[in-house]
């Protein structure tokens, strides 16, 4: 008997516990050739705020040791041309969409799930909070607990959709924004967000991203996002995603151990489109080999 994959995160139905991760995947167009969406546990799309924007200025990207650094900037078609030109081939699919939002402004936030509230075809929202607010000296909603806070709140009051924040990993203290989130209404939790990252061009002496700084991602940062997926899924109880480096399925298996309850392939589908689903076939390799008839007696198995 094949063992059972599915899942359960916060209300979204998952049939495996492998998604992909935000900005990595386009908005599934981008891979339909190249991979069987439909043998995904959920989509998650690259971030949409309310208005179209275009991102930063290139370089954009610079590869590192095991790893991307990158700092596109956000860019997307905003709430409405998503909505127009990619919910459609999306609803053809039998795979959940998580939409990963992101704001500006407080009020932006709430009004981009508001707007996304009672669109067909969307399982529910991640939440990007690792943008900095224009109202508050620039300061990020995902590094200052007082906003991030607010800005859930703001959500949880617009949307009655399925609602994850994605947790920055350069606080003090995650269990606190973990506790947080679960606080203020969040249905599950999604970490880590890439690490803040600089790169240097020895010929030119500057950064050789035009931003400057950027976002690391890739195998260099699974071990730091263990640790965090491994703290918060002990302060919180909704379901918490990990992801962070995951290129096989002994990655996923992993976060599995630690407390994740579903995982997320990043940085890996560049290289490889077809990682999501051979880690999915590797979970249940594994559990069979194993005798385990289903997730439940792995998540949170870690012994410290």
């Amino acid at each position: 008997m094949k063992p059972d994959l599915s899942t359960n995160i916060g209300g979204i139905r998952m049939r495996n516990p492998v998604m992909t991760a935000s900005g990595t995947f386009g908005y599934g167009p981008e891979y339909a050739d190249l991979v069987d969406l439909n043998q995904l546990g959920a989509i998650v799309v690259k971030g949409i705020r309310s208005e179209p924007t275009v991102g930063n200025a290139t370089p954009r990207t610079v590869e590192v040791a095991s790893g991307l650094i990158n700092a596109i900037g956000l860019p997307g078609p905003g709430v409405d041309g998503f909505v127009d030109e990619y919910m459609p081939f999306l609803r053809r699919h039998d795979v959940p969409v998580i939409v990963n939002i992101w704001g500006k402004t407080i009020e932006e936030y709430a009004e981009v799930a508001a707007r996304l509230d009672a669109v067909p075809g969307i399982a529910g929202l991640e939440v990007n909070v690792s943008c900095p607010n224009i109202k508050e000296g620039s300061q990020l909603f995902g590094t200052n607990l007082a906003l991030f806070e607010k800005v859930v709140k703001a959500i949880r009051t617009a949307t009655r959709l399925p609602m994850m924040p994605k947790l920055a990993p350069n606080v003090s203290d995650i269990t606190e924004y973990a506790r947080c989130a679960e606080a203020c209404g969040a249905d599950a939790l999604s970490l880590i967000n890439s690490v803040p990252a600089l790169a240097v061009d020895l010929e030119t002496r500057k950064a050789k991203l035009a931003n400057i700084t950027g976002g690391l991602t890739g195998p260099a940062i699974k071990p730091i996002a263990l640790r965090l997926v491994w703290q918060a899924a002990r302060a919180v109880k909704i379901p918490v995603v990990g992801m962070g480096g995951i290129t096989t399925a002994e990655d996923a298996l992993e976060y599995l151990l630690v407390g994740a309850r579903a995982v997320a392939v990043g940085t890996a589908n560049f290289t490889d489109p077809g990682t999501a689903v051979r880690v999915v076939r590797g979970i249940a390799d594994y559990l069979t080999r194993h005798n385990l008839t289903s997730l439940d007696p792995l998540v949170g198995a870690f012994q410290a």
